[in-house]
């Protein structure tokens, strides 16, 4: 009973640290959803069009040709200075400007030149629209042929050669994907950040709320435990039991968080919970290992967002284990974040159950048994010498 109300205490803690709204409530969110924007699934290319006033007919009909490219989104704009500055800011890839004298060139058979913007990073565009600009250049060249050496005319010969495009045999170009994507197609848009973010401030937090420890020991609060009829173990088995409660806090709010605001698959929810638990064991005894180590919360603070940080990084939550050299894999799976990220990938991108995660499950107990066991002998120790 004595232990849960010393866990009970720093539960307290971290709610009256008007430091934490930010870093474990707001942060972790915030990162999910930069990560989402930037990498996640559901991307669609934005395309801006400008369809300048006299395009006529044939401008307003490449426009609707790109509207209809696969996987791109078009975005009208009225000026071309519009268009441009979008596609500067970042509010689309590209830009393609269509002229006030596009219809009357092409009916005069005379040369017009259509404008296109793109990023350095986005010219995947350029091939878009010449598709475009050539699928509508061949019907032109059909109609330009028959008014040339038929005597037809020009808009006839189009309305006869756009109807007849269509059953026309062209060259099949065939696509073929060697070898498998690192990562699944279908992952969610947050998918991808959830799991790594979730394991990285697990980690985080339990490293830097080591502090409360050493102020245990520094004040006093320990010993002044130890002279009432409380054991070292009471104490000490508390002390673990908060470490533990307030990791599994920051792991549950992520969780709740992103099912409910992003429809984050976590796959199988007993699995889930296994991996969640057996990781935040992980976290609580590096936790308490490390409040037995340093000397003051200064350090708990430096130390902790560093070692946090660092382990998180090597370990898959910046960057996903998939575009790891397999050397680098290899060294990744010395810290437990890549093995509670691997858990998470089976439960989520494979549909995996309990049972398929029983390893990644057994390693993460043997981390934790490991931690906890040192990291409780130190503490016993550093009471009985205060």
């Amino acid at each position: 009973m004595k232990a849960l109300t010393i866990a009970y205490v720093a539960l307290i803690r971290l709610v009256r640290d008007r430091s934490n709204i930010f870093f474990v409530f707001i942060l972790p969110i915030a990162i999910i959803v930069l990560i989402g924007a930037q990498f996640g699934g559901g991307f669609a290319a934005k395309l801006g069009v400008v369809v300048e006033s006299g395009a006529g007919e044939l401008g307003d009909s490449l426009a609707q040709s790109l509207a209809m490219s696969e996987d791109v989104e078009v975005l009208m704009f009225d000026s071309e200075g519009a268009a441009v500055d979008a596609v500067e800011r970042g509010n689309a890839q590209a830009a393609v400007v269509i002229p006030a004298d596009y219809d009357t060139s092409i009916r005069n058979g005379e040369p017009v030149t259509v404008g296109f913007y793109s990023r350095p990073d986005n010219q995947v565009f350029q091939t878009v629209v010449q598709s475009a600009v050539a699928d509508q250049s061949a019907v032109i060249r059909a109609a330009r042929f028959a008014v040339d050496n038929q005597g037809a005319v020009f808009d006839e010969a189009l309305v006869i050669a756009s109807n007849n495009s269509d059953g026309v045999t062209g060259i099949a170009v065939e696509a073929t994907t060697i070898g498998e994507s690192a990562l699944p197609p279908d992952i969610g848009q947050f998918d991808l950040g959830a799991s790594s973010q979730l394991v990285l401030f697990m980690f985080l937090t339990g490293l830097t709320g080591s502090a409360a420890i050493i102020e245990t020991r520094r004040l006093g609060v320990a010993s002044r435990m130890l002279s009432t009829p409380t054991t070292a173990g009471t104490v000490v088995g508390g002390e673990g039991l908060g470490r533990f409660a307030v990791v599994m806090v920051q792991g549950l709010y992520i969780l709740f968080a992103t099912l409910l605001l992003f429809q984050v698959n976590w796959g199988n929810p007993l699995g889930a919970a296994l991996v969640m638990i057996a990781f935040g064991a992980v976290c609580a005894g590096a936790a308490m290992l490390m409040g037995t180590l340093l000397r003051n919360d200064e350090q708990a603070a430096g130390v902790g967002v560093i070692l946090g940080i660092g382990l998180a990084a090597l370990g898959g939550c910046m960057i996903p284990l998939e575009f790891f050299s397999d050397t680098m894999q290899k060294v990744a799976h010395i810290t437990p974040h890549a093995w509670a990220l691997d858990a998470f990938a089976v439960l989520v991108r494979d549909d995996g159950t309990v049972a398929d995660i029983l390893p990644e499950l057994a390693v993460l107990t043997v981390y934790a048994a490991v931690v906890i066991t040192i990291a409780g002998f130190r503490l016993r120790r550093s009471m009985s010498t205060v």
